[in-house]
C-alpha cells in the first residue's frame, strides 16, 4: 500500500470513528472484545468468519451467563448494544453483518421474549436529594468541586459525558449573578457538534452558579477543563474528569444521605431535573429547552411516572 492509499485509509478510519461518540466507541469495543473472548473459548479461529449459528450461540451465552469480571448477567439492552458492535466490525471489514441473518434475528427475538426487554430505570435524584447531598460535601477543594458538579449537572440536566467535556470557556456568567449560559459542544442529540446552549438559573437552594464560582475561585481555574481531577489535598492535575467519575461521586454522596448507591447512576441528575420540573408543573417546552430532548415522548415518560397517581382513573370508585 503506497503512502497516498495509507493516508486515505487513515482518513476513512478517522471518519468512521468520528461518527460515534466516545462512550459508544468504548461500549462497542467492550462488545467486540466479549465476542473475541467467546470465539477463543469455542475454538473459532477468526471472529470475522463466524457462522450465523455461532453468532447466535454467542448472544445466547451473553444473555444467560454472568460476565466473568462483574459476575452480572447482562441485560437485553447490553446484548442489543453488543449486537450493534459485532455488526459494525463486520461492516467495516466489508463482510455481511451477521446479526441481520434470519437465524440471528430469530434468536434475539426469542431472547427478548424469554428475558423481557425492559431497560433498567435508575432512581431520579430529586431537588431535595440534591440539597441534602450538597450539605454533605465537605468544605475542601475536592468537596467544592463535587458540589459544583452535582449542582451544575442537576441544574443543566447534563449527561455525565457533557459534564466532563465542559471547558471554562463554555461557561458564560451573565451580569445578573443568578444566570449563566452553558455551551454543550457535542452531545448524544448533537453528534455533529453544532453546539447547544443551556440556560441555568441559580436559585436559593441548590445554587449551581454560586457553587461553580466558589469552586473555580478556590481552585484557581481560569482555562482548560472545567471539572478537573485532583490529588489528595486538592492539588489540580490539569486533566478533565472521566465520565466514570460522575456516578462514583453521586453514589458516594447518595450513600451519605441514606440512599442506596446501587440505584444511582450518572443519569440520575438528568432524570432528577426532569422529574423535579414536572412535579413543579414546568411546561414541557421549557423542560425540553434545558434537557435538549428532541422527542417529547422521552420527557413524557418521566412526567407520566410523576403524575401516575394524580387524578387517578379509579379515584372515585376504588
Amino acid at each position: 500500500m503506497d503512502a497516498r492509499a495509507r493516508t486515505a485509509a487513515s482518513l476513512q478510519r478517522e471518519a468512521l470513528d468520528a461518527e460515534l461518540s466516545e462512550n459508544t466507541r468504548i461500549a462497542y469495543q467492550k462488545g467486540w472484545n466479549r465476542f473475541i473472548d467467546y470465539c477463543v473459548g469455542e475454538g473459532i479461529a477468526d471472529p470475522l468468519s463466524a457462522s450465523p449459528e455461532q453468532v447466535s450461540q454467542f448472544f445466547v451465552h451473553l444473555a444467560t451467563q454472568p460476565n466473568p469480571r462483574s459476575g452480572v448477567v447482562p441485560s437485553m439492552g447490553t446484548v442489543m448494544l453488543y449486537k450493534s458492535a459485532v455488526n459494525r466490525k463486520y461492516t467495516e471489514a466489508g463482510r455481511p453483518a451477521p446479526a441481520h441473518h434470519p437465524v440471528v434475528t430469530s434468536t434475539l427475538k426469542g431472547l427478548v421474549r424469554l428475558k423481557g426487554s425492559a431497560t433498567r430505570r435508575v432512581d431520579a435524584l430529586r431537588e431535595y436529594h440534591i440539597e441534602a447531598m450538597l450539605q454533605s460535601c465537605p468544605s475542601t477543594p475536592i468537596g467544592r468541586r463535587d458540589a459544583a458538579i452535582i449542582a451544575v449537572g442537576f441544574a443543566g440536566a447534563l449527561r455525565r459525558s457533557e459534564i466532563c467535556a465542559l471547558e471554562v470557556e463554555d461557561v458564560e456568567f451573565l451580569d445578573d449573578d443568578g444566570q449563566m449560559w452553558l455551551t454543550i459542544r457535542q452531545s448524544k442529540t448533537d453528534q455533529q457538534g453544532r453546539g447547544q446552549r443551556v440556560a441555568v438559573q441559580d436559585g436559593d437552594g441548590i445554587q449551581p452558579i454560586r457553587r461553580l464560582k466558589r469552586y473555580l475561585g478556590s481552585a484557581g481555574i481560569a482555562e482548560g477543563p472545567l471539572f478537573q481531577t485532583m490529588r489528595r489535598g486538592g492539588h489540580l492535575r490539569g486533566r478533565a474528569m472521566h465520565h466514570s467519575d460522575i456516578p462514583r461521586i453521586l453514589k458516594h454522596y447518595a450513600a451519605l444521605i441514606g440512599l442506596n448507591p446501587r440505584d444511582i447512576a450518572g443519569h440520575s441528575l438528568r432524570a432528577g431535573f426532569v422529574t423535579s420540573a414536572a412535579v413543579h408543573h414546568a411546561r414541557l417546552d421549557k423542560i425540553m429547552a434545558v434537557t435538549r430532548h428532541r422527542n417529547p415522548s422521552t420527557v413524557m415518560a418521566y412526567i407520566r411516572d410523576v403524575d401516575a397517581f394524580a387524578d387517578h382513573a379509579g379515584q372515585g370508585f376504588l
